[in-house]
């Protein structure tokens, strides 16, 4: 069984999934047959350098079929023996490659609040040159490790998401809230940065599966209260009632839950209430005009301004009652006063 296995060299069905597979055995038995299927590439690889690449079909490991493989013989086997590393390199598209992670911390154009964005998706990957791919990676990574290629682009493609999307929300090209709606162009722009990063290692994204750029709980809660609130104020054109409105809403609920408001909100929904109502008090106070001197009216009793000739409120004649006059100095002064205000003569009853 032994031998056979060293005539047939070939990807096990277990390994199949996987993007490369390495060959464990660095002793290949001559005239071996390596049987490559349609998808596949081998590539024979000594010190890290391609030797010879072998498409699909079958292939008899002999130096009259592959010459190049007589730099690599074993002479101590008697030349029964090459000595190589055997990669086969899948050129099928692998699909649900996972991805995600944090992106990076920007300001929402809208709210102008600096929010943290996240993503997770799905990736499609293929293998543009296998022997760039094997050139690049074979003396640096351990290849036989099915899920290093895959990890390392997921890493590579969130980084080139970071790129190209930050940099349209920090411009005000995409706004935070609705951002689904340029999914299509956020695909195209991650794909061409992706493959930059990718295309001196052979290998590159094809396609994008689902993905989703999602805000942190808090910032996206507190994002969407922010647009409310905006909105709203918009609508009413006044801050102040919007707020007013908010904080006996806030008031009422808090009641209503049973008194579940904390002592903090209850005092703040206090104070911003008195501090509106001192506001509108002082203000109605600027706009109230001075008073003038007045007196009763003798009929009903109501205050009566000094210069009137008629009371406001019964309509009674006062001019008898407001005509009165200082007698040395010919001021008119308020019925009710003793002392002319301008000499400071004694008014007497007759004046």
């Amino acid at each position: 069984m032994k031998w056979l296995e060293r005539e047939f060299i070939a990807v096990p069905d277990s390994n199949k999934h996987e993007l490369v597979y390495k060959w464990p055995d660095l002793n290949i038995r001559k005239y071996s047959r390596v049987i490559v299927n349609a998808d596949q590439t081998a590539l024979f690889v000594k010190s890290g350098q391609v030797l010879t690449e072998l498409g699909p079909g079958r292939h008899r490991i002999d130096t009259d079929e592959l010459p190049v493989l007589g730099a690599v013989i074993d002479r101590l086997s008697g030349g029964n023996f090459y000595r190589a590393e055997l990669y086969f390199v899948s050129s099928r598209e692998f699909p649900g490659v996972r991805f995600g992670g944090r992106l990076a911390d920007v300001a929402d154009p809208v709210t102008h609040q600096v929010v943290s964005l996240r993503v997770f998706g799905e990736f499609a990957l293929t293998v543009r040159d296998p022997t760039a791919l094997l050139t690049v990676l074979a003396g640096t990574a351990d290849l036989s490790d099915p899920e290093l290629l895959q990890r390392w682009s997921s890493e590579q493609l969130v980084k080139a998401m970071k790129i190209a999307v930050t940099r349209r929300v920090a411009n005000g090209d995409w706004p935070i809230v609705g951002l689904s709606a340029h999914l299509l162009e956020i695909e195209a722009a991650v794909i061409r940065q992706s493959n930059i990063a990718l295309f001196d290692y052979g290998l590159q994204v094809s396609r994008m599966g689902n993905f989703d750029i999602s805000l942190d709980p808090a910032d996206a809660a507190r994002v969407k209260r922010l647009a409310k609130d905006i909105r709203y104020i918009q609508l009413t054109g006044d801050f102040e009632r919007y707020a007013a409105g908010e904080l006996a809403l806030g008031a009422s609920a808090g009641l209503a839950g049973g008194g579940q408001t904390g002592p903090s909100d209850l005092l703040g929904t206090a104070l911003g209430l008195n501090a509106m109502n001192g506001t509108a008090a002082s203000g109605a106070s600027r706009d109230r005009p001075r008073g003038r001197p007045s007196s009763a009216c003798p009929a009903c009793g109501a205050a009566t301004p000094a210069d009137a000739g008629f009371c406001g409120c019964c309509g009674a004649a006062a001019a008898v009652q407001h005509r009165r006059e200082c007698a040395r100095c010919g001021v008119a002064a308020p019925p009710s006063s003793n002392f002319c205000a301008e000499c400071g003569a004694r008014l007497v009853a007759g004046d």
